[in-house]
């Protein structure tokens, strides 16, 4: 039933995502061979039980980051996102309905990874625009144009229980700090089989997108996506598997 019921959402989700392609004028400027996504692999490296998750680009990964606007409401967001088959607390959520996500993002106009200092310039608040992941919950929701954005919560929930590393945002994310390294074709991270519950058997698909941050109009999500440059399986149905070595 729960598979039935992901594929299901996933389907929907494509087709508003395929629907709404050219919906968000303003992100049409990101739409270039760094976000267009050719092959995408998630190895388990049983030598140091560590997954290492890389996606390849036809440009240079990682080269094209969003132009600042100077303030949260509105601020841009580029990612490459890692959709899977992970359940929420594999990763230190608690459970809920939606998508386990690893997105590795850059957004200039805030920082929400407070515990990191990515820049490393003894200043923890002014690296956001360096390339950095999350883990995310997505959800289908129509009111944005990409048809996803991250799952939130109301702050008085006391269901809800998130990992300690979270950015102290009433959403699903988490800001692991696990390195994200750019070299031409290629970004990647590396994961200890620990930070995951151990899971090794999992699916995966591989997606490039511009969101969004909202604090102003209720109608929005906090965090949306306006645009997907790109979709590896092209259907976004997580064929591909985590392969080990």
């Amino acid at each position: 039933m729960k598979k039935h019921m992901k594929n299901t959402i996933l389907t929907l989700v494509f087709i508003l995502l395929t629907s709404t392609l050219l919906a968000c004028d303003t992100c049409i400027k990101y739409n270039n061979n760094d976000l267009q996504i050719i092959k995408a692999s998630i190895i388990h490296d049983t030598t140091i039980a560590s997954t290492i998750w890389e996606i390849h680009v036809k440009g240079k990964a990682g080269n094209t980051t969003p132009t600042p606007i100077g303030k949260l409401h509105g601020a841009p967001v580029l990612g490459y996102v890692f959709p899977t088959t992970l359940q929420p607390t594999d990763v230190g959520f608690s459970k809920t309905e939606g998508i386990v996500a690893l997105a590795l993002t850059s957004h200039p106009d805030f920082d929400d990874t407070p515990l990191w200092d990515e820049n490393n310039d003894l200043t923890y608040d002014n690296d956001g625009i360096i390339w950095h992941p999350h883990w995310v919950i997505l959800h289908k929701d129509e009111r944005v144009e990409g048809g996803l954005s991250v799952k939130q919560f109301k702050k008085t929930d006391p269901t809800v229980k998130l990992p300690p590393t979270n950015p102290g945002m009433p959403m699903y994310m988490d800001s692991p700090g696990f390195q994200v390294i750019t070299n031409q074709t290629s970004i990647k991270v590396i994961i200890p089989d620990y930070r995951m519950n151990n899971k090794t058997d999992f699916k995966f698909d591989a997606v490039s997108a511009y969101m969004q941050v909202n604090t102003e109009i209720k109608d929005k999500p906090m965090l949306g996506v306006y645009k997907v440059y790109s979709v590896l399986s092209k259907d976004l149905s997580l064929p591909y598997m985590v392969k080990s070595k």
